[in-house]
């Protein structure tokens, strides 16, 4: 924003300082007149030699100590004057030291150095409110950004994959006329459905991600019955037991993307477990004001580290048992990224036995009734 230049803080603020103070010195100065006129004995203003009464000549003398006492009133305030402009500017300079850090800290983070702290010692006050508030909020940044650097560079790679194959495919065909025509067909079919999905996952991720949706009442244990009925056979194909129970858990949000939440959950549930009599278990239940949605599987032990990285874009935990089954590696970057967007949190807890729990809180609202 272009602004017209004005005068700066600090000068302001000394030109406050040194204001007030010759405000309370015309005060104070008024206020001694006024007592060597009123209070003062009569006696005090008689001209040596007379009555001993007020007579005409004690006016001159009043004219005398008004002309004493103005010269040295106007001392006294051009004195203040100079003593409020040299003192409030040093003050204000003091007192605007923080905001002169601040301002340095904000002008390297808009150059592209998020890494700068200000960590303004001292006391807590409202400049150190404000230096410890950047500082968080230029951590949480720094956080974001190299968040979307890997995102960007794992999104480039991933994207790369199936189209470096899809080329290989190609000129392998191109190059060998007897080839099987119908195999390069058939896996050029699964290479692009592979980078359809990715595609479509990362538009579902950015779409989340800018909250772009209505808001709607939501149960999510219905959008728990349709997620089952929907990947049971796929369960059936890995020999999963996929069970599901709770109660009623109104929330409030777009119902697709929650239905997407929900799929995602117990997808993952299914891939990522035991070869063969593995189980998934989905449970829904209702807190004061929140409301659950867990997911528990069967599988491979997880340590505490690995399960915190799983939500990261592309990152993948043990090896998948079923190759066909491969994922795009953003699974629960949107499920986490759904829960954000629905103000929710998402915690994975590993196993003891193996296999992982993932739970999804959310804010809770009122069941809707008709009538």
């Amino acid at each position: 924003m272009d602004r017209a230049p004005g005068l700066s803080v600090r000068l302001k603020l000394t030109l406050s300082y040194a204001g007030f103070l010759m405000l309370a010195g015309v005060l104070l100065l008024a206020a001694v007149w006024v007592f060597l006129l009123r209070y003062v004995p009569d006696r005090a203003l008689i001209v040596p030699g007379s009555t001993g009464t007020l007579t005409p000549e004690v006016f001159p003398v009043r004219f005398n100590l008004l002309r004493v006492f103005a010269p040295r009133a106007a001392v006294v305030l051009a004195f203040l004057l100079v003593f409020g402009l040299v003192g409030g500017w040093i003050l204000a300079g003091r007192m605007l030291a923080p905001l002169a850090r601040v301002t340095g800290a904000t002008r390297m983070a808009t150059n592209g150095s998020l890494s700068h702290r200000i960590r303004l010692p001292g006391r807590r006050d409202e400049f150190r409110e404000l230096a410890d508030a950047f500082d968080t909020m230029l951590e949480r940044l720094e956080a974001h950004v190299a968040e979307q650097q890997r995102f960007a560079a794992n999104a480039s790679h991933e994207l790369r994959t199936p189209l470096a194959i899809s080329k290989a495919l190609l000129d392998v065909a191109r190059t060998d006329p007897d080839h099987d025509a119908g195999k390069v067909f058939d896996r050029l079919h699964a290479v692009n459905t592979r980078a359809i999905d990715l595609t479509e996952a990362l538009l579902l991720l950015s779409r989340a991600n800018q909250r772009s949706f209505t808001r709607e009442p939501v149960d999510l244990s219905l959008l728990v019955e349709e997620a089952a009925e929907t990947l049971l056979p796929l369960a059936e194909r890995h020999g999963v037991t996929l069970e599901t129970s709770g109660d009623i858990t109104p929330t409030t949000g777009s119902q697709a993307l929650l239905l997407q939440l929900t799929t995602n959950l117990v997808h993952n549930a299914i891939v990522h477990n035991l070869p063969e009599q593995g189980t998934v278990w989905v449970d829904t239940s209702v807190r004061p004001g929140t409301v659950l949605l867990t997911v528990e599987n069967t599988g491979e032990k997880l340590t505490p580290e690995l399960a915190s990285t799983l939500t990261e874009p592309f990152q993948r935990g043990t090896e998948r048992t079923h190759a066909d089954q491969a994922g795009v590696g953003l699974g629960l970057a949107i499920v986490k990224t759904i829960a954000h967007a629905h103000d929710g949190t998402l915690t994975l807890t590993p196993r003891p036995a193996g296999g992982i729990r993932v739970t999804v809180e959310l804010p809770a609202t009122a069941p809707h009734t008709d009538g």
